[in-house]
């Protein structure tokens, strides 16, 4: 859950690996250092607790020169957020620098035998055991030789292998400069039980970057006479178009002209350059206050772009290009698993609905976190989807794996191309949101929802639903850009609303059916960036205890758009006001029902109620964005999360 960029080639590594941090700044953002190797031959390192702007004040004081260096946002898991906790990490007699995103399990075991062998540590965390290791390895490998030598063989070998010499002529055998320090990092990384994503330089090795995963993702950027290293693929942007994608157990070995790529067990991998597919707009704010917001506006053309090319009227389906399974077979699954965490997992519980009601097929919604440590029983003809954003999350992708393990079919719904779960799939749908910036997902959960309306659609086809019905779906999807931009013209309503009610210390969130698991995600949205208690229920079990909760303090606000359930709503919230409880209600346009009874009202388009959560999450995002704005909240960068959430 940190963010780690690198460069090498020959520009100024500083003004780059900062600008890559502020792009990675959502993985984390407790402290952030930067090494660089400067023409003096020596480690730079500065590294500041808090935001990268604090960084980035100590480096106009005290610059970090040269053209290679390595960078690190933290999100903080072992040891508090301070300068010394903070990364880069020193290995050895200072041999080595290192940034770290990921959690080693057994660093206590590995760290007592360090000490045990003499090397002090500095700081409280779990990675600066992967640096004194990786420099015990080194050691091991180079007992006989001192610094000097040692730096001048590699400088000899590294020259002779740039100028095609690249042979030992003692006994005509090929020479790799890096052989020793490359089994040293294989040899160290034997020992590590958890995850990790390494970038790595050696004071020897003064043009080389070595990067490494398991588990945390990194991304290789392929420039002209240079390349980047970073967690994923916004630092690239604007400096690069081409992008490599590590897998689990692979190194990279990163100069200026060349990348090599080794798997740890394998040896030699042929990697793949890939194009990334979205502009350098898209990681910049573009005239808005905070990414949230303007990923919240970004929703028409998210909803657009995750239906682009996949509906087919000719067909009255849905059409999906990367499933990788025969219609035949999908007609056979019999049963479907959603797993998500999150925001993810309240998009799969409208998915339950979406697909039990158009396909007729049973569905069942897990915890990822939960179902990896379960051992349910799940019949053969069960296909599993994991459902994510970053496609990283590091709870969805053990549920995958374990679904894989036992030999069931596997497919993603996922916002990042070339992201893990992506990558290990069986196969899957894209949701061509475009990076998502801002902590809180927006944007992320409408398109995860129109997808999961799209998928439902195809497997109704499959299965009893009528050609007319899925014309009329289809219908239906299309208008949904439209309807969700005249959601968004109650951003100034909304805000007023938000005046009033920002005081308050407690919020519920009340729906039913589809608007059930609106509800949910609404309420989460205000936690994370308000830090406000708020709980989502189905309005119909607030009168089984919750409603002792209900006072003049505490607002409800209620999701009661026009549908089969909406006069048992409507009960439901005259029990709350009837209890002294304000109500804010979120309700079709030309409803006027509700007007005596709501203390607020926001009035949204009238949609089909299967497609309900599209158009209702928008007044929610919106009500906890300018609530938490009111209460002084950094809306991007809330207290103690982070986006990508990498670790258990």
């Amino acid at each position: 859950m940190c963010g780690i960029v690198g460069y090498v080639g020959s520009r100024m590594a500083q003004e780059i690996l900062v600008e890559g941090l502020r792009r990675l700044e959502y993985r984390g953002y407790d402290s952030a250092g930067i090494a660089t190797f400067t023409p003096a031959h020596r480690f730079a390192v500065v590294k500041s607790v808090g935001r990268i702007d604090n960084l980035a004040g100590k480096l106009e004081q005290t610059p970090a020169s040269g053209t290679i260096g390595i960078g690190h946002t933290r999100w903080a898991t072992h040891g508090a957020p301070n300068d010394v906790n903070s990364h880069p990490h020193w290995g050895g007699n200072d041999r080595l620098v290192l940034c770290h995103n990921g959690v080693i399990e057994n660093f206590r075991v590995l760290k007592t035998r360090l000490e045990a062998e003499g090397y002090a540590f500095r700081s409280a965390t779990d990675t600066e055991v992967i640096a004194h290791l990786i420099d015990s390895c080194v050691q091991e490998l180079l007992p006989a030789n001192d610094e000097a030598a040692n730096t001048a063989a590699a400088h000899q070998a590294e020259a002779a292998l740039k100028n095609g010499r690249n042979t030992d002529h003692k006994n005509g055998h090929a020479v790799d400069p890096y052989e020793p320090y490359i089994r040293a990092i294989k040899t160290a990384l034997a020992q590590l039980q958890g995850t990790y994503g390494l970038a790595i330089m050696f004071k020897e090795l003064p043009d080389v970057l070595f990067a490494a995963r398991l588990g945390s993702p990194l991304v290789v950027g392929v420039g002209d006479n240079e390349h980047f290293i970073a967690s994923d693929a916004a630092p690239l942007v604007g400096h690069t178009d081409k992008i490599v994608y590590l897998s689990d157990n692979e190194l990279a070995i990163v100069t200026a002209e060349n990348l090599r790529i080794i798997h740890r067990d394998t040896g030699h991998v042929a990697h793949d350059v890939k194009r990334i597919e979205f502009e350098e707009t898209a990681v910049h704010l573009n005239g808005y206050a905070h990414y949230m917001l303007k990923e919240i506006f970004e929703q028409p053309e998210t909803l657009q772009n995750a239906m682009r090319g996949r509906l087919s009227v000719e067909e009255a389906s849905s059409v999906f290009g990367g499933l990788n399974i025969s219609p035949q077979q999908l007609r056979n699954v019999n049963r479907i698993i959603l797993t998500g965490c999150g925001t993810s997992w309240h998009a799969a519980l409208v998915g339950e609905y979406l697909i039990e009601e158009l396909a007729r097929l049973p569905v069942e919604v897990e915890y990822a976190s939960e179902l990896r440590y379960r051992n349910p029983p799940v019949e053969k003809d069960t296909l599993l989807f994991a459902i994510t954003q970053s496609g990283e999350t590091a709870d969805t992708l053990a549920a995958l794996r374990e679904f894989k393990r036992k030999g069931h079919a596997t497919m993603a719904i996922c916002n990042v191309v070339g992201s893990t779960i992506a990558r290990e799939c069986d196969g899957g749908i894209y949701l061509h949101a475009g990076p998502e910036i801002g902590v809180a997902s927006t944007k992320a959960f409408t398109s995860q929802v129109i997808t999961l309306a799209m998928l439902a659609l195809h497997l109704g086809r499959l299965r009893h639903l009528s050609y007319g019905a899925g014309q009329r779906i289809i219908e239906q999807l299309r208008r949904l850009p439209d309807q969700v931009g005249q959601a968004l013209e109650a951003n100034d309503q909304i805000r007023r609303i938000a005046e009033k009610y920002c005081d308050c210390r407690n919020f519920l969130y009340l729906g039913r059916n589809y608007n059930f698991p609106t509800a949910l995600e609404g309420a989460l949205k205000l936690k994370e960036i308000s830090y406000l208690h708020a709980e989502g229920y189905p309005a119909a079990e607030m009168k089984h205890g919750p409603i002792a909760l209900v006072d003049e303090h505490t607002p409800s606000v209620f999701l009661i758009p026009k549908g089969f359930v909406y006069d048992k709503v409507m009960s439901n919230l005259e029990e709350i006001k009837a209890r002294g409880g304000p109500v804010i209600a979120v309700v079709d346009q030309d409803d006027d029902s509700v007007e005596h009874l709501a203390d607020d009202v926001i009035r949204i388009p009238t949609v089909e109620e299967f497609l309900q959560p599209i158009v209702s999450i928008v007044p929610l995002q919106l009500l906890a964005y300018h609530i938490a704005l009111l209460r002084g909240c950094d809306v991007d960068k809330p207290r103690n999360l982070a986006k990508s959430v990498t670790v258990e």
